[in-house]
């Protein structure tokens, strides 16, 4: 019985939708002309949650728009890039949230993934704002170091549910995804 009633809260999270992102800003390393802005944006344009890509070759980012009602793909999004030969200096997703409380070095289920929110106040989100993932891969390393020391929960490492995320209700393994506001 128990698991059953685990099982319906679950369902219910991954149901539950709490934030709408529509977009994204993209900073890759690694560029030195329009051919690399071009081939990240062809890799970028062939995800199916992606409506178009904006490159400014001069600060070596990318706006990226989603398709309505489409959940995006962080992990997609940095292998699109690494495909394309380079790597992600820096990714922010810009959404509208409805109400998520979240508070700093805990996890937080939103649109059925767990967020985990570092360097934060406790506070409601509510409205348009922007995240910016913090994950090893999504940063150069002397940034991602500064968030990593700013928790003790081994996830921030691994990027998937350890041992201290269970604390949070979070099923091991889960993918956890680090971000700042």
């Amino acid at each position: 019985m128990k698991k059953i009633l685990f099982f319906l809260l679950i369902a219910g999270m991954a149901l539950s939708v709490n934030a709408q992102f529509s977009k994204a800003t993209l900073q890759a390393s690694g560029l030195t002309c329009a051919l690399c802005t071009r081939a990240i944006n062809k890799s970028l344009e062939q995800l199916p949650f992606i409506a178009s890509v904006t490159a400014d070759i001069k600060t070596s980012s990318f706006q990226i728009i989603f398709r309505d009602a489409a959940e995006p793909d962080i992990d997609a999004i940095r292998k699109g890039v690494e495909d394309a030969g380079f790597s992600v200096a820096k990714l922010q997703l810009s959404g509208t949230f409805n109400k998520v409380p979240v508070n700093n070095d805990t996890h937080q289920v939103i649109n059925g993934r767990v967020f985990h929110f570092l360097h934060i106040q406790q506070k409601e989100l509510d409205g348009e704002l922007m995240l910016t993932i913090v994950d090893k891969n999504f940063l150069l390393p002397k940034e991602f170091k500064k968030y990593a020391t700013a928790t003790k929960m081994t996830c921030v490492q691994t990027g998937k549910a350890e041992s201290c995320c269970s604390k949070d209700g979070v099923s091991e393994d889960a993918r956890i995804i680090h971000v700042t506001i």
